[in-house]
């Protein structure tokens, strides 16, 4: 794929900002910037980042609803970055030097967090070549076997390419393998002495246990697989009667779903520690007074949030923030997590200044589910109204005023208040609390 020219302004604002984002403390693979057309970004958009990819009609359709999406003004693609080494970036032709800048920035901080995060320790660095193998080996076998056979199989394949194992590079699920020629395990006696062993090791008894363990043992041998098998795929490969150039295929649609499940692990870190640092970078140390305005109004056309859906980018940021302010005022630790009056807790501040280093250290060893499990705090799903109820001042309580409106009828909930069970009702125009009936 031949791409265009970068503009002498976008190479100085390249160097310039790697410089200031290694100041910051990012540590990034070289990252290459290509400058591409809105058809080609579609392209690389559809086929997931990399230029070459199988062949397979869900490109075409993602192209396509990438290409409509575009020209009918309804999204448009900022940037797309890979995660290789060296890393590959796209930018996109005809956006302004503004919007260049923080692309350029919010990539910088995605290399690092590829590089640095643990979850993609086992990652394959080489992956752009990789995929241009799996494309030729794919078109071999097609040329062989039939287009529609082959894709028809890669239709199949796709439909468990999330049936995998995503821990299972960082440890060891399966024992040491079974070895065909073992011999049942032997019956172990109780120690005792010679006059007193047939009382303490009676023979009808040994006999019963040499039977127990032979038929566990043969039990074992019989049972497929061997173990509890979480990768479905993998299971497919070693048993399914499949022909050679099915396996092959199912080979590369698993290693391409390993490539890929890192990124959808930690989607809601990965954009939010980019979207923090392009944040900073772009306010501090990148805009100059006349263009803070028009950063602003496209940071946060992609930090928007709708009740219907969370945005990763918003969720990501706030929470890298919320971290790093609580560390800073020292809000972690036993003595915070005892505390339970709130103007002490909102006036908390020790002044330790640890932020910096604890989202560092975050970066480094969570994914999502482990980062919402530990730092997402009651008091930031308020402040960033994740919760479903809404506060009735006129009454003074929390309440779930969206319910009725759903439901279009007066709402019942049972529920526990001051450990005593209480039924809500909620007929649209005020709440009535009552004991509940045992």
């Amino acid at each position: 794929m031949s791409t265009l020219p970068l503009p002498a302004e976008v190479r100085d604002w390249i160097l310039r900002i790697e410089g200031l984002a290694s100041g910051h403390g990012l540590d990034f693979h070289p990252v290459v910037f290509e400058m591409v057309t809105y058809e080609q970004m579609n392209m690389l958009a559809a086929y997931e980042g990399f230029p070459i990819r199988y062949r397979h009609w869900r490109w075409g359709m993602e192209y396509e609803r990438l290409s409509k999406s575009y020209a009918y003004g309804l999204s448009k693609i900022y940037e797309l970055v890979i995660n290789t080494d060296p890393v590959y970036a796209y930018l996109l032709e005809g956006n302004a030097l503004l919007e260049q800048k923080l692309v350029m920035a919010h990539v910088f901080a995605h290399a690092d967090f590829f590089k640095n995060n643990a979850w993609f320790s086992h990652t394959n660095r080489k992956m752009l070549d990789q995929m241009a193998n799996h494309a030729a080996k794919i078109a071999r076998l097609a040329e062989r076997h039939g287009p529609d056979r082959v894709e028809a199989f890669i239709d199949v394949c796709l439909s468990i390419d999330n049936l995998i194992d995503i821990h299972s590079p960082y440890i060891v699920r399966r024992g040491p393998a079974i070895d065909e020629d073992a011999l049942p395990p032997e019956v172990k006696k109780l120690p005792a002495r010679s006059y007193m062993d047939r009382y303490i090791n009676p023979e009808e008894e040994l006999a019963r246990e040499r039977q127990r363990l032979d038929e566990r043992f043969d039990e074992q041998r019989r049972r497929l697989p061997p173990e509890p098998e979480r990768d479905v795929m993998l299971f497919l490969l070693e048993h399914a009667p499949l022909e050679r150039w099915q396996r092959q295929i199912l080979s590369i649609i698993r290693e391409e779903a390993y490539y890929f499940a890192p990124q959808r692990m930690t989607k809601i870190m990965n954009e939010g520690w980019a979207s923090y640092w392009h944040s900073k970078m772009m306010t501090t140390e990148i805009c100059d007074d006349s263009e803070i305005v028009d950063f602003a109004a496209v940071h946060s056309g992609s930090m928007a949030m709708s009740q219907t859906q969370l945005n990763p980018y918003k969720i990501g940021i706030e929470l890298f923030r919320h971290i790093e302010d609580r560390w800073d005022k020292g809000r972690f630790g036993l003595e915070w997590e005892r505390c339970d009056e709130m103007a002490t807790r909102a006036s908390w501040d020790r002044q330790l200044g640890l932020g910096r280093d604890k989202i560092f250290q975050v970066r480094k060893i969570y994914n999502d589910l482990m980062f919402i499990d530990e730092f997402m705090t009651p008091e930031f799903a308020a402040e960033q109204q994740l919760f479903a109820y809404g506060y009735d001042r006129k009454h003074d309580r929390w309440e779930l005023d969206k319910l009725v409106t759903l439901w279009g009828r007066p709402v019942h909930l049972r529920t526990e208040s001051n450990g005593e069970a209480v039924v809500w009702t909620h007929d649209g125009r005020r709440f009535e609390q009552s004991r509940a009936a045992d």
